[in-house]
Parts: C-alpha cells; sequence; structure tokens
C-alpha cells in the first residue's frame, strides 16, 4: 500500500488490487486518414501522448500488475452500430465506410487496431467495445471481478468521452479510479481540462487525477 499523490487528496493505492485501462489508443483515432481526423480533428494531439502512455504501461508491466487495453470498434454487419451513432456529425467517412486504413471502425480493420507502440502483449486483455463506455455489452466486468481488480488507473483518449464515460460506469460499480493526467488527451484542451476538473469535484466524485509520474511513484513505493 502506498499514497499517490493525486488532487482533490491523496489516493491509497492497494497495487494488489489495481489494474490499468488503457482506453482507445487506435490508428483511427491517432493517425491522418482515420475516423479521428475526417471530424476534421488534430490528431497529433493524441500522437504526442504515445510516450507517456507507454511509459505508464511499462510501469505496470514490471510491476506485474495487470493492463487492460479497449478498442472502440463494431461487427462488420453492423448490427451493434445504432443509426445514433452511425449518422452524427459530419465526418468525411462514416463507421462502417471504406477510407484509407480500412472500414472505419469495424473488428479487424488495420484502422481500428492498437497502435504498434502501445501493442497489448500476450495475456492482457483487450475488450472491443461497441459504445464509448467500456461496460456496456462487453465482458470487462467479468474480468475485472476474475483479476479481482477494485482500483482502476485510467489513460487514453478521448478524456471527455470514452475515458470519462468509462471511469463514471466504473464509479457506479465501485470501483476506485484514477486517471493519469499526462497519459490522456482530448482533440479539444478545453474538453479535457473540464473533464478532469469534473472528475476530481467534490471530493473526488468520480475519481482522482494524478501526473504519471505520481502515478509511477506509487507503484515503486508499494
Amino acid at each position: 500500500m502506498a499514497e499517490i499523490d493525486a488532487l482533490p487528496f491523496a489516493f491509497v493505492f492497494r497495487p494488489e488490487t489495481t489494474a490499468l485501462i488503457v482506453i482507445d489508443m487506435q490508428r483511427d483515432f491517432a493517425e491522418p486518414g482515420g475516423f479521428g481526423a475526417s471530424l476534421g480533428n488534430d490528431v497529433s494531439r493524441v500522437t504526442a501522448i504515445v510516450p507517456t502512455v507507454k511509459r505508464l504501461i511499462e510501469g505496470f508491466r514490471v510491476a506485474g500488475l495487470p493492463v487492460i487495453h479497449t478498442m472502440e470498434c463494431h461487427r462488420p454487419d453492423l448490427s451493434d452500430l445504432p443509426p445514433a451513432k452511425r449518422d452524427r456529425g459530419d465526418p468525411s467517412i462514416r463507421i462502417g465506410d471504406v477510407g484509407p486504413m480500412g472500414r472505419v471502425l469495424i473488428a479487424g480493420e488495420p484502422g481500428t487496431a492498437i497502435l504498434d507502440e502501445l501493442a497489448p502483449r500476450r495475456g492482457e486483455i483487450v475488450i472491443e467495445k461497441p459504445g464509448k463506455g467500456a461496460f456496456y455489452a462487453t465482458s470487462l466486468s467479468d474480468n475485472l471481478k476474475r483479476i479481482g481488480a477494485r482500483q482502476l488507473v485510467f489513460a487514453g483518449v478521448t478524456t471527455e468521452v470514452c475515458v470519462q464515460t468509462t471511469m463514471r460506469e466504473a464509479n457506479d460499480r465501485g470501483y476506485e479510479c484514477l486517471v493519469a493526467e499526462d497519459a490522456t488527451e482530448s482533440y479539444f484542451p478545453e474538453f479535457k481540462a473540464a473533464a478532469l476538473a469534473m472528475i476530481r469535484a467534490q471530493g473526488a466524485i468520480v475519481g482522482w487525477t494524478a501526473t504519471t509520474d505520481q502515478v509511477l511513484e506509487g507503484i515503486a513505493n508499494a
């Protein structure tokens, strides 16, 4: 047990029940020609955090702590893609369409893959999720129960959508949640700042935030 110097107050870190969840660090959200770019976003904001996310993942691996990866994607027949999701916004290519990296956000397509630098290792849990939250229509709950996790550290994209949604889902299920501030990102810096403020507001109503260095120091001291 150790304390992580987090906000809004210290996070009591118990490594024996802690897992890292890396949200949606996929080519479609991070590379030119992918879905994120098709929405007019600056994907370089996502690629900029890759070294930090990698360092966080390696810290968990060295400590022998579980690393879980999520991928937002849909079945090839689009049976798990509601029209309300496919038809919103004004992208140049829509989910399921053929883009420069194959069919957009479809399981098994090149663009759906996790970035090579952050690729899962053999034995690490990979969750394919059709929604923003990683608990909806997935096996995440069962996997967390199987490994005995009670505390979750989060990284990935985007802070205000898939990361925050999953944290809120986890909070409702009784997990203590902490997001590594510099290992998460948004296409909109003001959205990231607002999401982090909401997470730690009112005495960590959703969870805590800390830097990657602070998290890794907590692991080292545990």
